[in-house]
């Protein structure tokens, strides 16, 4: 059977408006000539589907063969023998009509800084659900808190929810009007398009016809269609068979971006879908929104929220991103695994896609992280609207991005100091009024403030993001790394690092959850000279009073002056106050100082010559092998060659000549030693055969050798009494671990990528570990 309608191809269209100037015709001219009104005549010369029959009016008066300029025909609805459509054949005829429509709207995805569009399968990854909204749940905070206390303070992902996740499609298989929620970069729109291929390619809901509206884009058009006509009507691609799939319940109807329709046409856009999804109740729809963007009520729709990613689900993202790339994903893993406050980001996928896009450039994160996370930042206040071209409405006119960083910083520092990292909704609008009111034009009115700081946090929440409902009432910053930068930021930006600001952060270094505070703030210092210098002023006088500690840092300092290492004083230093001690078996403060391989290295050289030198100090060979035992804690990353590994050998082969020599020993460990004794023996035969001398250490560290050995440097420091006469109280030993791990934060921060004199750096660097008498004797020689 012939179409009803028919429509103008591209070609067809440029020869129509070609054939009005050669009959000096204008639109309206022929609408009158045909005796119909201009609205026929406009769709035919924008090639949406007119009734055959003035079709062929308007070829014969253009003089043009309606036959050659006709579109693709699509097929009436068949009719079965009993008059009643087979609407199988349609769906099927419209799905194959739709199929380059639906390729090109949702086949790629480009976001941020991406040079060029990524086919959606070649990345896409799985979207979990949580099926009870987390700003709905009725916790208390301390259920929030959940195992953390401030004592032990350990980082925590506020990401995680414990709700049940259900897969996407399941969830959307499960209810057929479905609202989807989530933060900004949460995935919606990326999932709403992963449903229309999938449906399209049979995968999912193979019997329906997708179809998928960008609602900004329909509240956008110019003559403000209703819905269903705006979808028959679609302005490249019109379907006039598509009515009958809606009609049958047929359509898996994909509105995406409530939250983006502009206040003016919102109202109206609500109107239509409420309308059309009654009208057209037994089709499936889905719908996304971001969380908190205003109150919408569709009482027939089940919400749900977009769960954030996990572990798996980050994986395969960054296996799929760095396939056929310099950078291997597992590379990328690997880093993400070592850098906690990183990783927590990686949960969004928008901020994940910005953390593949930064690691892709260098192989690494940068070293500044404060400014990654101000990239960061920067996507969810400013580039993901702005680059998908929405305006939003702005609560106060006055309150610019700026200025929305200021408040949020100013929120952190003031939650961050009270350990409130999750924070009732009162608060959190107490503490808005308080900058708000303070702005120009601000109303003085306290119930109007009141009710204005309440839009605000709403607005922040669904625009961008930050802080986030966590349960009924209570709220939180979406990432604890965003909580410690904008707390970070109100000390060197807001407060522009004075010295009350900088005297208010240091006096927090000994507390462990202000560690990333502190390297994202020298990190976003112009200079950090002033807050490295006080740093090490609160870290030397911590335990300048102790007379006691005092007596120990002198020891350490002359202990570290009799050994013969050419690593770097304050590192060997670090070392001697660590033996015996138990602060840190992994020694992470003399690798900070130095650099390991450096370090190790170093003990190699000296310790490959030990064999043949009996007369080196116990000392030397007690506080060598405690660097190169770096080796066992690092997995081997940090030696250049198989010689470096002899050298730990042959270190354990001297120092197990200073036991078996001890006249204390009983016989049997003697003869045990012995033996071990002569397996080492074999490495002076092996030491130029590279070859032979893999095998054979393959063979001692397969059959443990190296673990009957590591009692060996023990027994050496307990012969010497390395540390445990020095008897401490409870309180000292308190004292010194926070002196210790402190001096670790300012190593750190020192190696961070923050700008720091040459001057104060090797200052800081000559007097790490030093008693408070020592280092005033050398400033009054400087």
């Amino acid at each position: 059977m012939s179409a009803r309608s028919l429509s103008c191809s591209p070609e067809g269209i440029q020869k129509a408006k070609r054939a009005l100037i050669r009959y000096s015709l204008t639109q309206k001219a022929l609408a009158e000539e045909l005796e119909v009104t201009r609205q026929p005549i406009g769709k035919f010369f924008t090639g949406k589907p007119v009734d055959r029959n003035l079709f062929v009016q308007i070829c014969d008066r253009l003089d043009l063969e309606w036959e050659e300029i006709i579109a693709e025909l699509v097929s009436e609805p068949e009719v079965n023998q009993d008059n009643s459509i087979d609407i199988a054949a349609i769906v099927q005829a419209v799905r194959e009509k739709i199929k380059p429509l639906i390729q090109e709207r949702c086949g790629t995805m480009r976001v941020l800084d991406m040079t060029q569009p990524i086919g959606l399968n070649d990345i896409y990854t799985s979207v979990n659900i949580l099926e009870k909204l987390t700003g709905q749940q009725r916790l208390g905070i301390n259920q929030l808190f959940q195992e953390c206390t401030n004592e032990d303070f350990d980082r925590f992902r506020l990401s995680i929810i414990a709700e049940k996740r259900v897969p996407g499609l399941e969830a959307v298989e499960k209810y057929s009007k479905l609202m989807i929620l989530g933060k900004p970069g949460a995935g919606k729109t990326t999932f709403l398009k992963y449903l229309a291929i999938q449906c399209l390619g049979g995968e999912f809901q193979a019997d329906y016809v997708p179809i998928f509206i960008t609602l900004k884009d329909f509240a956008e058009t110019a003559n403000k269609p209703g819905l269903l006509q705006y979808i028959i009507e679609d302005a490249r691609n019109p379907i006039s068979s598509i009515e009958n799939v809606i009609n049958y319940d047929k359509a898996l109807v994909l509105l995406d971006g409530l939250d983006e329709v502009r206040e003016e046409d919102s109202d109206r856009i609500l109107k239509e879908i409420r309308e059309f999804s009654d009208r057209f109740s037994n089709n499936h729809f889905v719908i996304t929104c971001r969380i908190a963007a205003k109150e919408y009520t569709f009482e027939k729709f089940t919400e749900v929220e977009v769960a954030d990613f996990d572990d798996e689900q980050i994986a395969n993202f960054a296996k799929k991103w760095f396939t056929d790339k310099a950078v291997q994903p597992e590379t990328f893993i690997k880093r993400l695994e070592d850098n906690s406050c990183i990783k927590e980001l990686a949960a969004s996928p928008l901020l994940l896609t910005l953390l593949c896009l930064a690691f892709e450039e260098s192989g690494d994160f940068p070293a500044n992280r404060s400014e990654l996370y101000k990239e960061g930042l920067d996507a969810l206040l400013k580039k993901w609207d702005a680059k998908r071209g929405i305006q939003r409405y702005q609560i106060y006119k006055k309150l610019s991005i700026q200025r929305k960083e200021d408040l949020l910083s100013k929120m952190a520092l003031t939650t961050f100091d009270g350990s409130e990292y999750f924070f009732k909704q009162k608060a959190a609008e107490q503490y808005i009024t308080e900058y708000i009111r303070n702005l120009p034009d601000a109303n003085t009115d306290e119930e109007a403030l009141q009710l204005d700081s309440e839009k605000v946090l709403r607005s922040i929440e669904h625009h961008h993001g930050l802080v986030v409902a966590r349960a009924k009432g209570i709220y939180s910053f979406s990432h604890l790394t965003f909580h410690e930068y904008f707390t970070a930021r109100e000390f060197v930006v807001v407060r522009q690092s004075s010295q009350e600001a900088l005297q208010n952060l240091v006096s927090h270094i000994t507390e462990k959850r202000w560690r990333e505070v502190f390297l994202l703030a020298v990190g976003m210092s112009p200079s950090a000279d002033r807050l490295l210098l006080l740093m090490k002023e609160k870290i030397d006088v911590s335990v300048a009073a102790d007379q006691r500690l005092q007596q120990f840092l002198m020891w350490v300092t002359e202990k570290s002056l009799s050994v013969e290492v050419s690593c770097k004083p304050a590192a060997v230093r670090a070392f001697y106050l660590n033996i015996d001690l138990e602060i840190d078996p992994d020694r992470p403060l003399g690798c900070a100082i130095d650099q390991p391989g450096t370090c190790v290295l170093a003990c190699a050289s000296l310790l490959s010559r030990a064999h043949n030198q009996p007369n080196l100090t116990t000392d030397t060979i007690i506080i060598a092998q405690n660097i190169v035992d770096l080796n066992n804690k690092f997995n081997n990353k940090y030696y250049c060659d198989f010689k470096s590994a002899f050298a730990i050998a042959l270190a354990r082969d001297n120092a197990i000549v200073h036991i078996i020599n001890d006249p204390k020993i009983d016989s049997q460990k003697r003869k045990e030693l012995q033996q071990i004794k002569e397996n080492l023996l074999q490495i002076p035969v092996l030491y130029n055969n590279e070859d032979e001398s893999r095998n054979w250490l393959k063979d001692w560290i397969g059959n443990k050798r190296q673990t009957r050995l590591g009692s060996i440097t023990s027994q050496l420091v307990l012969e010497h009494k390395f540390g445990s006469h020095w008897q401490f109280s409870d309180e000292q030993n308190k004292l010194i671990k926070q002196y210790y791990n402190a001096n670790i934060l300012l190593v750190e921060c020192l190696n961070s990528d923050c700008y720091v004199s040459r001057e104060v750096r090797q200052q800081i660097e000559d007097t790490l570990l030093l008693p408070i008498a020592e280092i005033k004797q050398r400033q009054q020689q400087s």
